[in-house]
């Protein structure tokens, strides 16, 4: 049976040649077809339909419907197809998965559940909700009504983590909002009963203190908080995927990224800052405003904040300074400012850092990486300067002797500590001859003669008589690399114009 395309080719090539046959060799068709074709055009007639063939898995369908029925349209194909094989469907799996699919279409669009555009209040939801990538969790936070976003890093999703994110994303708001919608996390849920979600205790107090009501949404119910899930893609794809591809180096490794990017959350966390304030002053796609200004008509209608920030976490250990001026921690040493040795401290683990705090006013003393037992973080400001290259081992002069040659300043503790290394065992009774030496010559001169025995390694008495008794006029070397300055003589010189070939006399 021709299609409405090949009957209008076939009557316009009749008209063009005026016979059937003609007609059919041009369309590549029989002469009767053009016959029929031509004849019920011209009569009026409409194009005769053609009767559906009916699919081969037609006697199956019921059996189909009632399988997805029961699944709520969750079973496969695959699942069905046995079944089907042992009510006599003998067609292909791909027409099986045809009629499956069919089945599933109509089922949803009778049971299926329906979803309508949210309508948000000013001031009334807060959103949140974490990701992970890599290692590094991401939290994210959403204002509902003005679309302003909080993304921050973490080390872990505990609660303590949980509540110092959102008490410092009411601090960035400005107030809290009536209702903070959360996913049932594992570290705010205490518990469910009848689908009631029981917040833990610490969370109830946290709530109480900011004036905010806990709501949580619907079990495995992504469609019931979206405006978040979408939060948590985007700052995954365009904040935390490349902050983690740049600490990975040139091997694009995620997990060294991911392990750079937890050593230093600080860092992570102002770049998450400076990447807020840049997503939140554009236009946003779905309000088509911008996420700052609606902020400013939204913030009035926040809840104050209290005047104090609750205390989240365990509280802080106490710890004793030690006379190395540290602290010990999970059998690691901590370095805290000298001044506090004996003092009482209190030590916090945050995540990667510890942090060493005043017990009384919360001042953090000192910040450290968090580092394995046995290993110690030592800070060269809490001891008034970088750790020296060696030991020092000072001289001290306790004899008469001593202190009378000591007495001369630099250049006699550098005799004495050169002397000693190169196990001049007599030094100490030649003592006496050298201050003899510095009477004799004095001291300007004796100053002299130690700094170049020093130079030269001669440590005995009679060494330094020698090089008093050369004086001044003994060669002084200089250092491999400098300039060498002589005085060279000078001799009178002539000019090139002098040994220029006199002129010949010309004879006459």
């Amino acid at each position: 049976m021709k299609n409405m395309r090949e009957e209008l080719d076939i009557i316009t090539a009749y008209n063009n040649v005026g016979t059937y046959r003609g007609a059919a060799d041009i369309c590549g068709t029989t002469h009767k077809t053009v016959k029929r074709v031509v004849l019920r055009h011209a009569a009026g007639q409409a194009r005769p339909v053609k009767a559906p063939r009916p699919a081969n898995y037609e006697d199956v369908r019921g059996l189909v419907a009632a399988g997805v029925d029961t699944a709520k349209a969750r079973i496969s194909a695959k699942r069905l197809l046995p079944k089907a094989r042992a009510a006599g469907y003998t067609g292909s799996p791909r027409n099986f998965r045809r009629l499956v699919a069919q089945e599933k279409k109509a089922w949803r669009a009778q049971h299926g559940r329906t979803h309508r555009p949210a309508s948000w209040s000013p001031g009334e939801h807060l959103v949140i909700d974490w990701g992970v990538i890599a290692g590094v969790h991401v939290f994210a936070a959403v204002l509902a009504w003005s679309r302003f976003r909080f993304v921050r890093f973490a080390a872990d999703e505990k609660a303590a983590t949980t509540m110092a994110m959102l008490a410092e994303c009411f601090e960035v708001l400005g107030g809290t909002p009536k209702v903070v919608l959360a996913d049932r996390m594992g570290c705010l849920k205490g518990g469910v009963v009848a689908n009631r979600v029981v917040p833990t205790p610490d969370y109830v107090r946290f709530a109480t203190h900011y004036r905010f009501r806990p709501d949580f949404c619907e079990a495995a119910d992504p469609e019931s908080k979206g405006v978040v899930e979408a939060l948590v893609r985007y700052g995954k794809d365009d904040l935390a995927l490349p902050l983690l591809l740049d600490h990975a180096g040139t091997g694009g490794d995620l997990t060294v990224g991911a392990a750079r990017v937890l050593a230093n959350l600080n860092a992570a966390n102002r770049h998450a800052t400076d990447w807020c304030a840049e997503v939140n002053a554009a236009v946003h796609s779905e309000i088509a405003a911008v996420p700052d200004q609606r902020l400013a008509t939204e913030a009035p209608l926040l809840t104050e904040l209290p005047s104090l920030r609750p205390v989240i976490g365990p509280a802080p250990a106490t710890r004793k300074v030690d006379k190395l001026s540290t602290i010990r921690l999970g059998s690691a040493r901590y370095s805290v400012p000298n001044a506090l040795i004996g003092t009482q401290v209190g030590v916090l683990v945050d995540g990667t850092r510890v942090l060493i705090l005043d017990t009384g006013t919360g001042q953090v003393h000192a910040e450290h990486p968090l580092v394995a037992p046995g290993e110690a973080s030592v800070l060269d400001e809490h001891y008034g300067g970088a750790r020296p290259a060696a030991p020092v081992r000072a001289i001290r002069p306790r004899s008469a002797a001593e202190v009378a040659f000591c007495s001369l300043g630099p250049a006699a503790q550098e005799f004495i500590a050169g002397a000693a290394g190169a196990g001049h065992t007599r030094l100490g009774p030649e003592l006496a001859e050298l201050n003899t030496l510095t009477a004799a010559h004095g001291q300007a001169a004796m100053v002299a003669a130690l700094e170049r025995a020093t130079a030269f390694g001669r440590w005995k008495a009679s060494d330094v008589r020698s090089i008093l008794a050369a004086g001044a006029g003994v060669a002084t070397p200089r250092e491999a690399g400098e300039a060498l300055v002589l005085d060279l003589p000078t001799s009178s010189g002539r000019s090139l114009a002098e040994y220029a070939p006199a002129p010949k006399a010309v004879s006459s």
